[in-house]
């Protein structure tokens, strides 16, 4: 662990120590922050945990409409334009990127943040951490890779370079960390295959896996550490909030990173709590980003409440089997609610090397199709599977090998052809 003073704390305790940080953070923010200060007027000193919870929720479109108003940045932006040293963008996955800065102290409290990742996952400063991603303007593993030097392990970046070229660098350098997303790494165990490279046999000890839930997936998890040799950690963040959650060696899902935020699982209707075992959206508060802080703000994603009690001996909240989707992924077949990673779950444990989801309409009703690349035997028993583990018709239809995309950050699986 790296902090098990907090990472093995009674429940009364960290509840205690976030609303202390809370509101240092609001004493930092408002009325400083003009989009908070609009936001939630007069305040309380110090809130309460009752105060907190009245407070309004925050949205990704009170950001963008917020940026829009006060561009380029936006009036949630505490300090001015030369305290901040980072310029990142969101991903783009479900609208237009938002542009989101730092300053050197929430700089250093992301890098903070993944200490407990690297932890976690068993990684130090021996090892040598390889980084397959681009290096633009997307977050990506940019708060790892600061986190890496704070450790003071090797950093090896692979931006720029196609799989080919990152898979010899990998050898070369004798990376022993692979951090990039779940569907990369299969991609990368794909090209090493087609060029004859044993990747069980490369030094590669550990993988780190964000941006998709593929890596709290048992079956999907299970193919990437068949292809590496290699043990794969879950991680969940993003770039309005910060890296939160991370897997533990029991690896049944993901911790909440109670130390630097506040999670919280509400029914996304009606905005009450979720009770233990049942899911519901996950609304983070983060403490370490004065400069543009996330105050109950609702990330999209669709989580399971889980207890404090792990094999692991940690006591920070878990959300049983990660990520299971995002609020707005949700497809409804025939009145039955499936999220894409229901459908990975299950795609993963046949042969089968890349597909995706194509939504259509029949008649008035939603449908949708998995193609896949692989044999028609296997689709066949791919579309068995889904009737019988989802309990609905879902048909498949093969494609040529290589012939749908590939990606090395986020996959974009779903299609929508409803309006086609």
């Amino acid at each position: 662990m790296y902090r098990p003073d907090l990472e093995t704390a009674k429940p009364d305790i960290i509840r205690a120590r976030q609303l202390a940080r809370l509101n240092e953070l609001l004493s930092a923010v408002v009325p400083g922050n003009a989009f908070y200060a609009r936001k939630f007027g007069a305040l309380a000193s110090p809130l309460s945990w009752e105060d907190f919870y009245a407070l309004p929720f925050t949205t990704k479109t009170d950001l963008v409409h917020d940026q829009a108003a006060s561009p380029p940045s936006g009036a949630i932006a505490t300090f001015p334009a030369h305290d901040y040293v980072t310029h990142h963008q969101t991903s783009g996955t479900t609208g237009s990127p938002l542009a989101i800065l730092d300053t050197r102290e929430s700089w250093d409290w992301w890098a903070e943040c993944w200490r407990y990742v690297y932890a976690a996952a068993g990684v130090t400063e021996r090892d040598r951490i390889f980084f397959a991603f681009s290096f633009g303007p997307f977050i990506g593993f940019w708060s790892a890779y600061a986190a890496a030097c704070h450790l003071g392990a090797m950093s090896i970046p692979g931006g720029g370079l196609d799989s080919r070229a990152r898979l010899r660098l990998m050898e070369s350098s004798g990376a022993t960390v692979l951090l990039c997303t779940p569907t990369y790494a299969l991609r990368l165990a794909e090209v090493a295959r087609a060029e004859g490279v044993s990747l069980r046999d490369g030094a590669v000890r550990v993988t780190v896996h964000a941006g998709e839930p593929g890596a709290s997936i048992p079956s999907v998890r299970a193919r990437i550490e068949e292809a590496w040799g290699a043990v794969s950690f879950d991680h969940a963040g993003g770039t309005e909030f910060g890296a939160y959650g991370f897997s533990c060696e029991a690896r049944s899902g993901l911790h909440v990173n109670e130390a630097e935020f506040i999670a919280e699982v509400l029914d996304p209707v009606t905005g009450r709590p979720c009770v233990e075992g049942s899911t519901g959206e996950l609304v983070i508060t983060n403490f370490g980003r004065a400069g543009w802080p996330a105050i109950r703000y609702r990330t999209g994603d669709v989580v399971a409440v889980g207890t404090r009690a792990c094999a692991c001996g940690r006591t920070f909240l878990m959300l049983p089997g990660g990520i299971i989707g995002r609020t707005d992924d949700l497809i409804i077949l025939r009145g039955m609610n499936v999220y894409p990673s229901a459908i990975e779950a299950i795609v993963r444990t046949f042969d089968v090397e890349e597909f995706r989801l194509v939504r259509t309409r029949e008649g008035a009703l939603d449908a949708l199709t998995v193609e896949v690349e692989a044999s028609a035997a296997v689709a066949d028993g791919l579309s068995q599977a889904f009737r019988e583990r989802l309990g609905i018709r879902i048909p498949t239809r093969v494609v040529a090998a290589e012939s749908l995309p590939r990606w090395e950050l986020k996959a974009r699986r779903v299609v929508d052809a409803r309006n086609a």
